[in-house]
């Protein structure tokens, strides 16, 4: 492949992404109209329940009566949701293409500096719910995931982006190929829990706030933060098993390449803390009873520890692990 071949198809690889960055911004609309259009219908649900001239507040319609794990067929059609989810669609096919494309012009995987690696992440994150969607009703989630999606991958565009440049020596492995994908793929599980545990705490707020409870109309269309934290929970777990799977991974490499398992890199400890927050996080809901807000801000914490490895680690700190692909 030439030169030039390779920098058109990268130039369209990245006309791709920000068409897909286009597209996810109107999913992101389509999935906040969708919530508010919820909310009236319930608030329109509750003032039927009114007795005439007694002057009697709303009944407000219980979070349990909304149900995550409902078959696609059998969901209610809200129409917005739809458009999202159709949204979604197109721009990860997009997204996809030009992750592909990049591959392509690389001639490698595309995952190898931090554009390329927030390309395939935030890939992943869109995927992994656009697959989840066939098993649990999530789509209240989407405003949350699209909008997380859109400032990720548009500041890592806008901030990260570099042109196809050749592999560094260490990174001529076929570990890059598992290492950072199934990184890449624990991190979208992450960002899930991440979105649930946010949502648990303000639905954890409304139900042991009568007074709240009257107000936040949005809230009380979406499921109980008991529901909402054991899905966070499943999602947690698999994506620990993966993260788990990165960090011995990581090691194998780094004996491959520098002839040590560990070394201290600041990469390597960022890795292991991740890894302790999130065990922490299992091993005190399970044994130790830890639930509710508790738990839920043990899942926010670890996920910012996430986004710390992976912007502030790779910018700022020196080590081994600097591919960044910045000056």
């Amino acid at each position: 492949m030439t030169e030039s071949s390779a920098l058109t198809l990268d130039g369209l690889s990245l006309l791709m992404v920000w068409t897909a960055i286009g597209v996810y911004a109107l999913a992101f609309a389509a999935y906040a109209i969708d919530l508010a259009v919820r909310v009236s219908r319930v608030e329109a649900r509750a003032a039927e329940l009114v007795t005439v001239g007694d002057g009697a507040p709303p009944v407000a319609t219980p979070a349990a009566a909304v149900q995550l794990q409902v078959p696609p067929r059998e969901r209610e059609r809200l129409v917005w949701a739809r458009i999202g989810t159709a949204l979604t669609i197109l721009g990860f096919a997009l997204q996809l293409s030009g992750d592909v494309l990049r591959g392509i012009a690389a001639a490698r995987v595309p995952w190898a500096n931090m554009y390329e690696f927030a390309l395939t992440g935030t890939l992943l994150i869109v995927g992994v719910f656009l697959f989840v969607l066939r098993w649990y009703d999530l789509r209240f989630l989407g405003s949350f995931l699209l909008g997380m999606v859109v400032l990720l991958l548009g500041g890592a565009t806008l901030a990260f982006y570099v042109e196809v440049t050749p592999l560094m020596d260490p990174l001529r492995s076929v570990w890059l190929v598992i290492h950072v994908f199934v990184a890449s793929l624990a991190t979208a599980l992450f960002a899930i829990a991440c979105g649930l545990s946010v949502t648990q705490l303000l639905q954890h707020r409304r139900e042991n706030r009568p007074s709240v409870n009257t107000r936040r109309g949005l809230l009380r269309t979406l499921p109980t933060s008991e529901d909402l934290e054991a899905l966070a929970y499943r999602f947690a777990i698999i994506g620990f098993i993966f993260w788990t799977f990165t960090l011995i991974a990581g090691a194998i490499w780094a004996n491959d390449s520098w002839g040590r398992f560990w070394g201290f890199d600041t990469k390597e400890v960022w890795t292991f803390i991740i890894w302790v927050l999130y065990a922490g996080y299992i091993h005190a809901r399970a044994t130790r009873g830890w639930r509710g807000n508790r738990s839920a801000w043990l899942s926010i914490v670890g996920f910012a520890a996430v986004l710390f490895n992976f912007t502030a680690v790779n910018m700022f700190f020196k080590g081994l692990h600097a591919y960044s692909g910045l000056n």
